[in-house]
């Protein structure tokens, strides 16, 4: 199947069987079960798995569509999958054919279920999950502050930092054993339906067989540098998603400053959509300032077009099932989503139009 037809066929998921359901998703882990398990008998569940292990090795471009597209339809069900899609992304890139001979042929329709497990990488002092080198493997030792889609994926892609600054990456059970715990599921302003977690590990052995790649010091910060317009993509399609809330209203009540809002707003997210795609194809050390505007601007405007939302539909978006107050707590996850202190001082200063 062409790129193009896989794309559109995502797309169809998104606007006919999640949109329609979002608020359902919001609240109802059962729910977005269901949808997981549909997007797997369409063989969605991992867009970018290369040609050798089934495809459909989506393009770039495409796949920075659906991811927008995901995000409008459904925030919740975009976070939870798209956990997934990154995990297969990176097992794919792994020198390790055990692990990807044994995930990536069964991640498209959802027979292998990874989740991620990696954020406290970030986090500077010292490391809160620790590897040593042992016989047949790496001893982890820690605790990991945040995991998303308990009940949903089969496996997390965890990393854990090495005595020499290194960072080791590998599949663990998602399921409790000797050694290795989870917390319950956290109450979360957004996206609770997704079943985030904490996790603790002692003396847990990650088997040769199971590690994806050892990182040198300091991946996760470039690694982040790379993406930091890349990230932008969820906040735009969670504007996306509260101008067709503000596009009902419009209509529905015929206020023609309604309809001049959405115009205004429609114009300038797409120049912070192109802006946002041309910062990704000239991402550099010399675009960098470029690129953390550019990311700034896509946060602050959805969570600007999501207000717009609320201030459309008046007092019934208070409802915790209203598509506006839904959109706008969204807005806050994808603020502090992969935020890196560079992300949050260039969305600060924007704020507060230093």
């Amino acid at each position: 199947m062409e790129p193009r037809d896989v794309l559109e066929r995502a797309l169809r998921f998104l606007r006919e069987e999640v949109a329609p359901n979002a608020e359902a998703l919001d609240q109802d882990p059962s729910q977005l079960a269901s949808a997981m398990d549909r997007m797997g008998a369409l063989g969605l569940l991992a867009l970018k798995r290369p040609a050798e292990f089934g495809g459909p090795d989506l393009p770039e471009p495409e796949f920075r569509t659906f991811q927008e597209e995901g995000a409008r339809a459904s925030g919740t069900f975009a976070f939870l999958q798209t956990q997934h899609q990154s995990a297969v992304g990176m097992i794919a890139r792994s020198d390790n054919d055990a692990v990807r001979q044994r995930v990536l042929p069964h991640a498209a329709d959802g027979a292998a279920r990874i989740g991620l497990g990696f954020a406290q990488l970030r986090r500077s002092g010292p490391p809160v999950l620790r590897a040593e080198r042992v016989p047949g493997g790496y001893q982890i030792d820690g605790h990991i502050p945040w995991i998303t889609g308990q009940g949903f994926f089969h496996e997390v892609l965890i990393g854990a930092a090495l005595p020499s600054g290194e960072a080791v990456f590998g599949l663990v059970p998602f399921t409790p054993q000797q050694g290795l715990s989870f917390g319950e599921p956290m109450r979360l302003a957004a996206m609770e339906a997704a079943q985030t977690v904490t996790a603790d590990l002692e003396g847990w052995l990650l088997r040769d067989e199971d590690v994806v790649f050892v990182k040198p010091a300091g991946w996760i910060q470039a690694n982040d540098e790379i993406n930091i317009a890349l990230q932008g993509h969820f906040a735009i399609g969670n504007a996306l998603g509260s101008l067709d809330v503000l596009r009902v209203a419009a209509e529905r009540k015929g206020n023609p400053v309604l309809a001049d809002a959405l115009k205004a707003l429609e114009a300038e997210l797409e120049s912070c959509r192109v802006a946002t795609a041309r910062a990704q194809v000239q991402a550099s050390a010399a675009n960098r300032e470029e690129r953390l505007q550019v990311r700034a601007w896509a946060i602050e405007l959805a969570v600007r077009c999501a207000h717009a939302a609320i201030a459309a539909t008046s007092g019934g978006a208070n409802q915790l099932s209203h598509p506006a107050q839904r959109l706008y707590r969204e807005a806050l996850v994808y603020t502090v989503s992969a935020q890196t202190t560079p992300i949050m001082e260039a969305t600060l200063a924007r704020l507060a139009r230093l």
